[in-house]
C-alpha cells in the first residue's frame, strides 16, 4: 500500500510539471528568434553623423559664427525666467497678489494660473516704454548689422538699468555697491548689473510686503470682528474663517477691489 502512495504521488508531480515545460518551450523559441535576428536589428539602425558644414567635413566661419550664435540665443532664452522676475516689474505685481489672496482666505481661488497670467500682462503694460527704447537703439540696429551684439546688449542694459534705478531705495543701492567695491557711479551705463539687480529685487520685495501689509489688515480686522462676534454668541467650534470669507468677499467686491489694487500697482511704477 505504501509503494501505491509513492508511485501516485510520483506520477501527479510529473502531471504537474507537464505544463512549465510545455510553456517554456515558446519562451525559449522567441530567445532564439531574438537572438538570431540581433544582427540584422543593430544593422538596421540607421546610422546618425553630427558635423558641421560641407560634405568633406570642412567648417566654413560662417557656419562656426551661426553656431556660435544659436548657442548664445539658447543660452540667453534659458534666462528668460530670471529676466522677467528679477529685472521687470513682475516680482512686486505677483507678490502683492498672492497677499491678496491670502488675506481672502480663499485657498486656490484665483488659481496660480490666472494671478501670475494677470500678473505678465500687467508687467507687459508697464515695461513696455522701456521695451520701446531698448528696441528703437539696441534690437533694430542690430538687425539691421548696425552694431555688434556686444554692443546691443550693452545699449539695450542702459534703459533697463534705469527703470531699475528708478525703483530701487539708495539704502539698498548703496549696500550693493560697497559689497561690490564700486566706489564711484557717475552715470547709469557705469552701473553694473549685477549690482543693480540684487539691490532693484530687495527694494521691489520691500514694497510688496508695505502693500500686502496694507491689504491683509482690513481682512484680518473682518476676521477678528467675525471671531469674537462667535466667541460672545458661545459658538466655538464653528471656525471663524468659514463665516468671515463671505463677508471679506462682499467688502472687497463692494469697494472695487481689483480696479483699486491694479491702479495702485500700476501707478507706484510712475506709469499712468
Amino acid at each position: 500500500m505504501f509503494r501505491i502512495y509513492i508511485l501516485t504521488g510520483i506520477i501527479g508531480i510529473a502531471v504537474s510539471m507537464q505544463p512549465q515545460q510545455v510553456q517554456a518551450q515558446p519562451v525559449a523559441n522567441s530567445i532564439q528568434v531574438t537572438a538570431f535576428n540581433a544582427p540584422m536589428l543593430i544593422q538596421s539602425i540607421p546610422q546618425i553623423g553630427l558635423s558641421l558644414g560641407g560634405n568633406d567635413g570642412d567648417v566654413s566661419d560662417e557656419d562656426f559664427t551661426l553656431a556660435i550664435q544659436a548657442l548664445v540665443l539658447i543660452t540667453i532664452m534659458s534666462f528668460g525666467a530670471a529676466f522677467v522676475t528679477m529685472m521687470t516689474s513682475f516680482t512686486r505685481i505677483v507678490v502683492v497678489f498672492f497677499f491678496l489672496r491670502m488675506g481672502l482666505g480663499t485657498q486656490q481661488s484665483p488659481p496660480n494660473q490666472v494671478l501670475i497670467g494677470l500678473a505678465l500682462f500687467l508687467t507687459i503694460f508697464i515695461m513696455k516704454p522701456t521695451f520701446d527704447i531698448m528696441n528703437e537703439e539696441a534690437i533694430q540696429p542690430y538687425i539691421n548689422d548696425e552694431m555688434t551684439q556686444v554692443e546691443a546688449l550693452a545699449t539695450a542694459a542702459v534703459p533697463l538699468k534705469e527703470f531699475m534705478v528708478r525703483q530701487t531705495r539708495d539704502k539698498d543701492l548703496l549696500y550693493f555697491m560697497d559689497m561690490a567695491d564700486v566706489s564711484t557711479v557717475n552715470n547709469v551705463e557705469e552701473l553694473p548689473l549685477y549690482v543693480a539687480v540684487p539691490a532693484y529685487v530687495l527694494s521691489e520685495l520691500r514694497i510688496a510686503f508695505q502693500i500686502g501689509f496694507m491689504i491683509y489688515l482690513p481682512f484680518m480686522v473682518i476676521d477678528l470682528v467675525v471671531a469674537s462676534i462667535l466667541l460672545s454668541m458661545g459658538i466655538m467650534f464653528l471656525p471663524p474663517v468659514m463665516v468671515s470669507l463671505p463677508f471679506k468677499i462682499l467688502v472687497f467686491v463692494l469697494t472695487d477691489g481689483w480696479y483699486l489694487l491694479v491702479q495702485s500697482l500700476v501707478e507706484s511704477f510712475g506709469v499712468g
